[in-house]
Formats: structure tokens, C-alpha cells, sequence
């Protein structure tokens, strides 16, 4: 049987061979964009550890000791979350389970460890006597709303059946003081007890007298869902889309009504003046974009969103006009025209960007696209700009002889560091593994002027320093870079990278 630091140890191993298999490279920031997609993965990584860990030594007499340490003191929230639930299922039958997550769901100084444990509890012991009793004094006496809501749903979701609990729900939508909480117990009511009579009446209430737009939103959007055949649905729903006064709100309610009333023959008129009426542009976006899916076989659309392209003043209404142009009317003459003219004429990045994303993807065979491309990469004062043709270049004309020129002059000369960091990434992805690369790469790794302003600002150095372990982990001066990065870098996070990775190179 093996001790405590065996288990500890082998932990640690299956990990490393986690992190092994898995797509990208938790700390690779190939595109910036990925950091979400990154953190999900992270979040699986840990589970997997924590449940293999569990499964393989659930027969172990310390195994049940290393996850409660896990789950209370361990500083990543996945893995506390991952180690509570392990508990509650392998050892649901040990007497003392239950009472340790209690206690954890009380006790603990960690709001996400309590909420968690509130969850395994509602899930594993909801035939207990004392479970529901248990979780209504959690949705009520906690002063962390994370907590509140997690019990609200399990009440929600497992004791459905009971005949207080809508009642007990709907107070919980109504008092108490945090909207998160308010907004899941609206949830669970709007999904448990749809059928019911009075649940429509009841939903459209929190829609208009629920003080926070994330109650109201959500209570739009399950109308919208449940009732979307009854009549007076698609009158209300107008109206919120006219009358509410926050634009997220105004906003579901378009793309609801788009959506499920797209056959109705007004509906098309009415979202036309909701793109050219509506104060704020979030809710014309939402407006244009809702006819620009859903009416687009109709012969005046494509008319209209060419106007709507060039004549709104807010530049996100703008660029969403262009995006639907080109993805449903990429075979009208105008539309390569028309994004052309907004790659090059627009005044706002935003657009611009739009439109020259829109050409490389849809027009990459029109001679124009690849000079507007490079025109934009090379000589456009906006940084986001400038990395949107970088990318669209590498990705479209990786095999144009200036293309790798381009992005080697980005890398080290660009006066930004989105833009080199874009440049860096692309060279790796689309030329890998070519030694002439290696000094433009150590060079970034070393030289680059990044100055960290925002935790999760992408820093062209670190950006590098991960393509040469990557690419090079040979290479003579691999090692010593690494070293050198590890306690000279002026950015923390450079440093603690380079750290790490020595420690895993060096052994």
C-alpha cells in the first residue's frame, strides 16, 4: 500500500503526463485569444489528475486524508473543487463524509470551496432527511451570494417534487439582495416548473420589475424559450426590446424575436427601425445581425445592410453590417467593393479590421486582397489593425515570398507589442522549425521593449522564449537563455515561466 508522498509524488507525475497530451501547451500563448479555451483546459487537466488520483488509490487508507488536504489548502481552485467532489463520490458511504462537508460548506474561509461542497452535497445526499432542510439554512445564511445560489439550485433540481419548494423558490427571486442569486432561482423556477399556470404571468413580472438586468435577461430569454407559441409572446417581447432601459436586455429580446418570429412578415420591418432607432448600438448590432441571418434571401437586405455598412455613426454597427455583407452575400459583385472600401476608407479601427479580416477570409483569391493585406500589416496606425492583416496574411498567403518578410519586419520592428507578439506566434505556426528563425526568436526573448501594464497582457518574450523550448530544445543556446530569462527578465511571469521549465529540463 503506499504512503501519503507516494500518492503526492505519482500525482505530480500523472500531471505532467496530463499536460503532455493535451493540444496546447497550458502557458503557449499561440494566439492570444486562446486564453479562454487555456483556462478550460487547465480546468480538465486538474479533474483528470484529481479523479485518476482517486480512482487508482480509492482502496489506499491515506488516499481519503490527501484529497481533504487538496480540497482545503491546495491554492488552484480547480483542484479544491475537483478534490471535494471526489470525496463526496468515493467515499459517499463513509460515515464521516458527510459531516466533513458540512463543515467545509460552513467553515471553510473560501467561498468557491464552500459552493462546491454545497453542490456534492445536493447532488450525493439528496435523499437524506436533513439535506433539504440543510440547504435552504445555506441559501439563506450565507453571506457569499456563490454559496446562496449553488444551494437555490440544488433545491431547485432535486426537490422540484416537493410542494413548498416553487414557493420557497420564488421568495428567493424576489428578496434575496443579490441579483446572481435572484437570477438562478428564476432559472431553475423558468426550467422546473414551465407547465405550471402561473409560472408565464410570474416570469414576465421579474422581466420588468427585477431591478438588475441580469434578472430581467434572463427571465426575457426563458419566455422567449418556453412561450414562444402563445400569442401575446411576440407583442411583450417588442416591447421589452423598446421599453427596457438597459441595452443587454433590449438587446436579448431582439435576437429572441429574430429568431423565433423570423416568419412572421412584420418582423422584419420592426427590426429595421430597431437597427436605426435605438440609442445604443449594442442593440442596433443586435438588430442588423438578426436580419442579416435570418432575412437573407429576402432581395432588400442585402441593400439594406450596405447602407447600414456606411451611413451608421457607431463603428461596431458598422463592421457587424460588414461581417453579415460578406458571410451571406459574398457572391453580389458589391460586397468585395464595399469591404474594400471600409479595409481602406473607414475611420475607425474597428471597421477596418472587420473588413480586412472579411476579405482574407472570403476573397483571398481577388489580386486586392493580399496588397491590402500587406498594405495594412506594414503602414495602418492601429495596432489591432496591423495584427489582424499579420494573421490573415500567415494564414492565407504563407507561401507569397513576402509574407514571411513581412512578419520578421513586424516582429522586431513594429512599434507595439500586440502587433511583434502576432508576428512571433505566426512565424512559429507557419514556418516551423527553420533555424533562420532561431535569432529572430532569442533576439525577441532577450531585446523586446514589453513593459507589463495588465496581468494578462501577451509579452513577446515570453511568447519566444516558449517557441525556442518548443522548436529548439536542442539547441546550444537554448539552456543558457532560459537561465539567463529565469533571473534577469524584468516581468515576473517571464521569470517564473523560465523557472519552471529549467526545473522540468534540468530535472
Amino acid at each position: 500500500m503506499r504512503n501519503r508522498s507516494a500518492i503526492a509524488l505519482m500525482a505530480n507525475k500523472l500531471l505532467d503526463k496530463l499536460k503532455a497530451l493535451t493540444k496546447y501547451d497550458l502557458w503557449y500563448y499561440y494566439d492570444p485569444q486562446q486564453y479562454e479555451e487555456e483556462t478550460k483546459l487547465l480546468k480538465e487537466i486538474c479533474t483528470q489528475a484529481i479523479t485518476e488520483i482517486a480512482t487508482v488509490w480509492q482502496e489506499s487508507p491515506d488516499i481519503k486524508t490527501w484529497l481533504k488536504e487538496r480540497a482545503t489548502q491546495h491554492d488552484n481552485e480547480y483542484v479544491r473543487g475537483a478534490a471535494v467532489k471526489e470525496l463526496a463520490q468515493k467515499f459517499k458511504d463513509d460515515p464521516d463524509t458527510k459531516t466533513w462537508l458540512k463543515e467545509c460548506a460552513t467553515q471553510h474561509e473560501n467561498s468557491n470551496v464552500r459552493g462546491t461542497a454545497v453542490q456534492v452535497l445536493g447532488w450525493n445526499f439528496k435523499d437524506d432527511s436533513d439535506i433539504k432542510t440543510w440547504l435552504k439554512e445555506r441559501a439563506t445564511q450565507d453571506e457569499k451570494p456563490n454559496v446562496r445560489g449553488a444551494a437555490v439550485e440544488e433545491l431547485g433540481w432535486h426537490f422540484k417534487d416537493d410542494p413548498d419548494i416553487k414557493t420557497w423558490l420564488k421568495e428567493r427571486a424576489t428578496q434575496d439582495y443579490h441579483e446572481d442569486v435572484r437570477r438562478l432561482a428564476v432559472q431553475v423556477l423558468g426550467w422546473n416548473f414551465k407547465d405550471d399556470s402561473d409560472i408565464k404571468t410570474w416570469l414576465k413580472e421579474r422581466a420588468t420589475q427585477d431591478y438588475h438586468e441580469d434578472v430581467r435577461y434572463i427571465a426575457v430569454r426563458l419566455l422567449a424559450h418556453h412561450f414562444k407559441d402563445d400569442l401575446d409572446t411576440k407583442t411583450w417581447l417588442k416591447e421589452r426590446a423598446t421599453e427596457d432601459e438597459n441595452s443587454n436586455v433590449r438587446r436579448v429580446a431582439i435576437q429572441e424575436l429574430a429568431k423565433n418570429f423570423k416568419n412572421d412578415h412584420d418582423t422584419k420591418i420592426w427590426l429595421k427601425e430597431r437597427a436605426t432607432q435605438d440609442d445604443h448600438w449594442f442593440v442596433r448590432g443586435a438588430a442588423v445581425e438578426g436580419l442579416g441571418w435570418n432575412f437573407k434571401d429576402d432581395p432588400d437586405t442585402k441593400t439594406w445592410l450596405k447602407e447600414c455598412a456606411t451611413q451608421d455613426y457607431h463603428e461596431d454597427v458598422r463592421g457587424v453590417a460588414v461581417q453579415q455583407l460578406a458571410q451571406n452575400f459574398k457572391d453580389d459583385p458589391d460586397t468585395k467593393s464595399i469591404l474594400k472600401e471600409h479595409a481602406t476608407q473607414d475611420d475607425h479601427w474597428f471597421v477596418r479590421r472587420a473588413a480586412v479580416q472579411q476579405l482574407a477570409q472570403n476573397f483571398k483569391d481577388d489580386p486586392d486582397t493580399k496588397s491590402i493585406l500587406k498594405e495594412h500589416a506594414t503602414q495602418d496606425d492601429n495596432y489591432y489593425v496591423r495584427s489582424a492583416a499579420v494573421q490573415e496574411l500567415a494564414q492565407n498567403f504563407k507561401d507569397d515570398p513576402d509574407t514571411k518578410s513581412i512578419l520578421k519586419e513586424r516582429a522586431t520592428q513594429d512599434d507595439n507589442y500586440y502587433v511583434r507578439g502576432a508576428a512571433v506566434q505566426e512565424l512559429a505556426k507557419h514556418f516551423k522549425y527553420q533555424p533562420e528563425l532561431f535569432d529572430i526568436y532569442y533576439n525577441c526573448a532577450v531585446d523586446d521593449s514589453f513593459e507589463r501594464k495588465k496581468k494578462d497582457e501577451p509579452n513577446p518574450r515570453r511568447i519566444a522564449l516558449e517557441i525556442i523550448i518548443k522548436q529548439f530544445p536542442q539547441h546550444s543556446q537554448t539552456l543558457p537563455l532560459l537561465r539567463d530569462r529565469a533571473k534577469n527578465d524584468p516581468d515576473e511571469q517571464v521569470r517564473e515561466f523560465a523557472q519552471k521549465k529549467l526545473k522540468q529540463l534540468e530535472g
